[in-house]
Order: C-alpha cells, then sequence, then structure tokens
C-alpha cells in the first residue's frame, strides 16, 4: 500500500481533497504528468481502496444548522447485541453527524448539529434518548469551531 503513496500520488491526493472535481487535464499539468497516467495513476488508488468516493461538502451556515453539540452517551449493556442495537439505531438519526464508540467513562460520542438549542432539545427528546438502552446522556454545547476540516488531510 505505501508503494501507492509515492510523491506524485500523495500531490494527486493532496490536489484531490482540495477540490474532487479538479479536470484531470488540469491536475496532471499541476502533479507535471500527461493526462493518461494521472487518469490510470486516480483508478489504481480508488481500485486500491485509498480514494472511497466523491462527495459535496454542504455548508452547515448556509443550512441553518450552526449549533454543535457533542454527547457523551452511557448504555446500559454492552454486550455485542445491545451494542449493535445502539449502532443500528444511532445511523439512522440524521442530526448525528459523527459517532464513536469510546473506551473511558461513557460508551459513545456523538457530534450533534441543529438549528439552536430549541432544535437540539427535540433532537435529544425524541430521537436520541429513546435509543435502545441508552442510560445517560451528557451534552457539551460548542462555542467555536476552532479547526474543522471537514475531511482527511495528508501528512507528509
Amino acid at each position: 500500500m505505501t508503494d501507492l503513496l509515492d510523491p506524485i500520488n500523495r500531490r494527486i491526493l493532496a490536489e484531490l481533497l482540495a477540490n474532487a472535481r479538479i479536470p484531470v487535464t488540469e491536475l496532471a499539468r499541476k502533479v507535471g504528468l500527461s493526462k493518461t497516467p494521472v487518469a490510470l495513476r486516480i483508478r489504481q488508488l480508488e481500485e486500491a481502496g485509498l480514494i472511497t468516493g466523491y462527495r459535496a461538502i454542504l455548508s452547515p451556515v448556509r443550512l441553518g444548522l450552526t449549533h454543535v453539540t457533542y454527547v457523551e452517551v452511557r448504555v446500559t449493556d454492552t454486550r455485542q447485541k445491545a451494542l449493535e442495537a445502539f449502532n443500528t439505531a444511532i445511523r439512522a438519526v440524521p442530526e448525528v453527524e459523527e459517532c464513536y464508540m469510546i473506551a473511558g467513562g461513557f460508551d459513545y460520542l456523538l457530534k450533534v448539529r441543529s438549528r439552536d438549542m430549541a432544535d437540539y432539545r427535540r433532537i435529544m427528546a425524541e430521537r436520541i434518548s429513546v435509543l435502545p438502552h441508552v442510560h445517560a446522556t451528557s451534552s457539551h454545547v460548542a462555542m467555536e469551531a476552532v479547526v474543522e476540516q471537514g475531511g482527511l488531510s495528508l501528512s507528509e
């Protein structure tokens, strides 16, 4: 896998991270190759699973979703079947932007995006608190996004 991450492929990936809609001809010019080898390299990166897709990144501000809350969730049962039930249910909550199973004082950490506090309270009451095996939650409201990348970046 590391042989796929040569300096040219790293530059290709960096350019695609910055603009996934860049035309192959422009990308080829930026990395110093012709169009055909760049297209081949992109296909190889996709087939190797390094590129898993392309997507639009929406503006939460333009959508009116500026309220971000991180929620610690403790569950009543940590056996596999219970965790699978929670995992399946949480994936169906569209306001949950991210969900991580955590080792420590609680079981899951959620990133919930909403319009405002009233909207967040509704989401908690109607969607999160009623999920299978939820025992308790603790909320932490973000005051400001200091670093928010919306995706991976390549380190040198």
